[in-house]
């Protein structure tokens, strides 16, 4: 069942214009989802909880590298989608190898834009396509102190003490 949540972009289009019709609220998140963890799923719960179905934009391999540098993603592109697949909260998932997701939300034109709050409003890529449609930009609290980046750093410590 899961598996049937990750679609490519037109495949896409084509879902959220099914809901549109049928005046669903379509929600719209992204990022690297690189490990997956407490925070991610409570931020991606918060945005499902605004809208009918939550679309995840997910960076790709070459995306991920492009900003997080050439030992970024830990976990692959296809298994990253799995994972997000496999919460309920989801409804979709869709990957993209550009910087930014820009083009994607282009495509969706979503009615909520929701992005973490280590994003200014101003600063959320897309927002500007979700205003002019009629939609609004979300930005949500974190959870303090917890990160992909900060999982990895600790698992680099635990194994340098070794």
């Amino acid at each position: 069942m899961s598996l049937k949540k990750i679609v490519d972009a037109n495949e896409l289009t084509k879902k959220v214009a099914a809901l549109k019709k049928l005046k669903k609220r379509v929600v719209f998140t992204n990022g690297c989802f690189d490990l997956v963890h407490a925070g991610h799923v409570a931020c991606l719960e918060e945005a499902r909880s605004m809208g009918d179905a939550l679309i995840v934009g997910l960076n790709s391999d070459q995306s991920v590298r492009g900003i997080k540098g050439h030992e970024r993603p830990i976990i692959g592109c296809g298994q990253r989608a799995q994972v997000l697949a496999g919460l309920e909260s989801v409804d979709y998932v869709a990957a993209f190898d550009e910087p930014d997701p820009w083009n994607l939300i282009n495509a969706v034109k979503p009615d909520i834009l929701v992005k973490g709050g280590d994003w200014a409003k101003e600063a959320v890529i897309g927002s500007d396509i979700v205003e002019k449609n009629g939609g609004k930009t979300v930005v949500i609290p974190v959870m303090p102190d917890i990160s992909s980046t900060i999982i990895i750093e600790k698992i680099i410590k635990t194994c340098g003490k070794k």
